[in-house]
């Protein structure tokens, strides 16, 4: 019996369609055209701080290089005036309020003589959350967090509990307690009221700086996992307290006449070590083949700190909720999407992070998870506006930061209402003609007024916003003092 005979390449001509098909799926490449993302928070970076925003004092040559090759949106806000809701909002979707971390961690202290009591809230991000380093991670991606966690700690709530699959010098503290090698501080056990030393990485070098050290740990990551999809979530310690920097570096600033001068020239220092970080993670992308295959944002958390920057043109700092305090930079680089050297207007916040990198990542939006967050694709790509109504913040708990109150926020448009807690009152601004909120336009315009304030009112309502209570204890007589001066004997 004859074995019948085929041509080979008509064969080989009907197979190659289907071979992906027929190939295992281990034999196939993992990256398949997925985007990289690489996210960048910074921590009390303030708006005005880069030079694409406007700083002649500060040097970012790299930070301003990625605002040239992506979008910058110059009305961009933290979810909060402080860092860890700031984070959990990124990570989750969510407002702080929804989320019920509404302060950092583990504050919630309050003076027992104040007049009220602060809002209940979590001490960690909730587990029940699917995080975007789930959702990523759940779709072949890589996961990493490295620097700054500060939502929770041992024994269930570091990033390894919520999707990640490195954590490299994260944990429970907001800050390190050097920012040289062995970075150690000094912490309180707070069931026992006594001191333990701590430290973000145990091992390094006598000497080494944290930004360099996390950057390196970051390069690491991306070589490593340059053959398939990964999510870098890169949060810096830096630019935080304690104002440390290379000595040869803040030398440069110091050489600066004191009336051209944004900020303490230690603070310069650290934004252009940080600046370094960007340059080395970029240029490390472009070596490596993956920049058009990797979408890059830049933020920071909160507006910058009172006694390290100045954040004119807009009013107040870190802990405030007028703008020194949660407009933020922000800049996204998406390859083939975002038109480069845009400059956007659009009002956006720190929960439009989560379904932006779902979209980069060609994965479904989970409506249900990032509640609050919007894809910025269409500002992205075409400009288009958002057709969201308003962003909202709450802050129920006292803050020790200058112009700092306990707080709700409401902007609509160019208007925006500040509802303070203690003392009761109202504050409109029209930012449009008033960027440095001036002029309380509240008794001038009080149907706007109402009419924003009830906005506000069913927001909290929907969200469960937990609102401050009177305190029994309450005295009259006491007063709360800012930051930087010391209370009178008795108070």
């Amino acid at each position: 019996m004859k074995v019948p005979r085929f041509p080979l390449a008509p064969l080989l001509a009907a197979l190659l369609p289907a071979l992906p098909v027929l190939l295992p799926a281990a034999e196939t490449s993992p990256r398949a055209g997925r985007t990289n993302v690489v996210l960048i928070l910074v921590d009390d970076l303030g708006w005005r701080d880069i030079g694409a925003n406007g700083s002649t004092y500060y040097r970012t040559p790299n930070i301003d290089r990625l605002a040239r090759e992506g979008v910058r949106f110059t009305d961009a806000y933290a979810a909060c005036a402080v860092c860890s809701p700031t984070r959990a909002a990124v990570l989750t979707g969510k407002y702080p309020a929804r989320l019920l971390l509404t302060d950092w961690l583990p504050n919630g202290r309050w003076d027992p003589r104040s007049r009220l009591r602060s809002a209940r809230f979590v001490r960690s991000l909730p587990l029940e959350e699917i995080t975007l380093a789930e959702a990523l991670r759940e779709a072949g991606y890589r996961t990493a967090s490295i620097g700054k966690w500060h939502l929770g700690g041992e024994p269930f709530s570091l990033p390894e509990h919520h999707g990640f699959d490195l954590n490299v010098g994260g944990n429970a503290h907001g800050a390190p307690g050097d920012f040289f090698f062995p970075y150690e501080g000094n912490w309180a056990i707070p069931t026992t009221g006594q001191r333990a030393r701590w430290s973000v990485f145990r091992e390094g070098k006598t000497g080494e700086y944290l930004t360099d050290r996390i950057t390196e740990e970051a390069v690491n990551f991306i070589r490593e996992n340059r053959d398939r999809p990964f999510f870098l979530y890169l949060p810096h310690y830096a630019v935080h307290t304690p104002l440390q920097a290379k000595p040869e570096v803040v030398a440069k600033y110091e050489r600066v006449p004191e009336a051209e001068r944004q900020g303490k020239p230690v603070y310069a220092a650290m934004v252009e070590s940080l600046d370094d970080s960007v340059g080395r993670v970029m240029e490390t992308l472009r070596e490596l083949g993956l920049e058009r295959d990797t979408m890059v944002i830049f933020t920071s958390d909160n507006g910058g700190f009172y006694n390290a920057t100045s954040n004119a043109p807009l009013r107040a700092n870190k802990g405030a909720y007028y703008e020194g305090g949660i407009r933020v930079p922000l800049l996204i680089k998406w390859p083939g999407v975002a038109r480069p050297g845009t400059v956007s207007a659009e009002p956006v916040t720190s929960t439009d992070l989560y379904p932006t990198c779902l979209a980069a990542a060609g994965l479904p939006l989970r409506p249900h998870q990032h509640v609050d967050g919007l894809d910025l694709r269409p500002v992205l790509a075409e400009g288009k506006a958002l057709g969201r109504s308003s962003l909202f913040w709450h802050f129920p708990h006292y803050n020790d930061h200058p112009h700092s109150v306990p707080s709700g926020v409401i902007r609509r448009g160019e208007w925006k209402l500040i509802e303070t807690f203690d003392p009761a009152g109202f504050e409109l601004y029209h930012l449009a003609a008033d960027l440095g909120e001036t002029r309380n336009l509240a008794a001038a315009e009080p149907a706007r007024l109402a009419e924003l304030r009830r906005e506000l009112e069913e927001w909290r309502r929907v969200v469960g916003a937990e609102m401050m209570a009177p305190n029994p204890g309450y005295d009259p007589s006491f007063q709360p003092v800012p930051k930087g001066k010391k209370r009178k004997a008795g108070q």
